[in-house]
């Protein structure tokens, strides 16, 4: 693409609009609309740099991509009526509108070729990031637990304090017999939302039970029931169905997720450094 003029205010006006605000030029207040001029002019300055550096100068926007990104800004609008009258209000009309979306692709597969260029990293930078912050990888204790909830209501028949006791007691002494059964008189009588799914809680680290149950939960040995736990929303019993210890995920189990961080975090690094060269270290960049 050869060297292309500034963005045209009024559509980064309208774009800006709609990014920082979800809203129309015309629907700014004050504070809004002044925040959006500041960021305007600072992107008009930045993309106006970019757009006539000789990487711009090697790039082809294809119509294709121009029609589909018209096509994603006509969709934000319930109608073409609303669509028409932003324009009209932004000072665009269509082909000023695909002129200024041109030279955003552009911007935007500027930097991407600036980024792309940049070395991906190896297993061994995934393995030495791994080591140097071994912290970061650290898998709390959990807990896979079901539970069976019977609430207290004074209001209801049945649903007393002294009913609910008796209640949760007599299914505690059914399960501590056949712990087995646990799903089942979950699914028939407990009060939770849980109870289609046989009460299962889910796994669960420390900080995610209320109060009154989180020691017990933590305590519970593998396979056993909890003795009657009452908390705000009533009587609780617990059952533990599995305990994964402290422990740090496996180097084999991190390893993608670390190379796209540090691909990322290179491609970010790269294309903020050229910028800031294209710029000439403009005072208050942004980058």
């Amino acid at each position: 693409m050869s060297e292309t003029a500034l963005a045209t205010p009024s559509y980064l006006f309208l774009k800006l609009s709609q990014a920082l605000f979800k809203k129309s030029p015309a629907a700014l207040d004050a504070a809004e609309r002044a925040r959006v001029e500041q960021v305007a002019r600072r992107q008009q300055a930045i993309e106006q740099c970019i757009l006539a550096s000789p990487e711009a100068a090697q790039v082809q926007v294809p119509t294709t991509s121009v029609d589909q990104a018209l096509g994603e800004i006509r969709q934000r609008y319930r109608d073409i009526a609303e669509w028409h009258a932003d324009m009209e209000n932004a000072g665009l009309d269509e082909a000023g509108l695909r002129a200024a979306i041109a030279r955003d692709l552009c911007f935007e597969a500027v930097l991407e070729r600036i980024a792309s260029a940049e070395p991906k990293a190896s297993d061994t930078d995934a393995e030495i990031f791994y080591l140097l912050h071994r912290e970061k990888f650290k898998r709390p204790e959990n807990r896979t637990l079901r539970h069976i909830l019977v609430t207290i209501n004074a209001a209801l028949p049945g649903s007393d304090r002294f009913s609910a006791w008796r209640s949760i007691d007599a299914i505690r002494m059914r399960v501590k017999a056949s712990p087995g059964s646990f799903s089942e008189e979950a699914l028939k009588y407990s009060e939770c939302p849980t109870a289609v799914n046989g009460g299962l809680l889910g796994t669960v680290r420390r900080g995610q039970l209320y109060a009154e149950l989180e020691p017990v939960a933590f305590a519970l040995p593998l396979g056993e029931v909890s003795d009657i736990v009452e908390s705000p929303m009533g009587f609780h019993i617990l059952y533990c169905v599995a305990i994964e210890d402290d422990s740090v995920v496996p180097f084999a189990v991190v390893r993608e997720r670390i190379r796209e961080q540090l691909n990322e975090t290179r491609r970010s690094k790269a294309q903020k450094a050229w910028v800031k060269r294209q710029l000439g270290a403009l005072p208050g960049s942004v980058f």
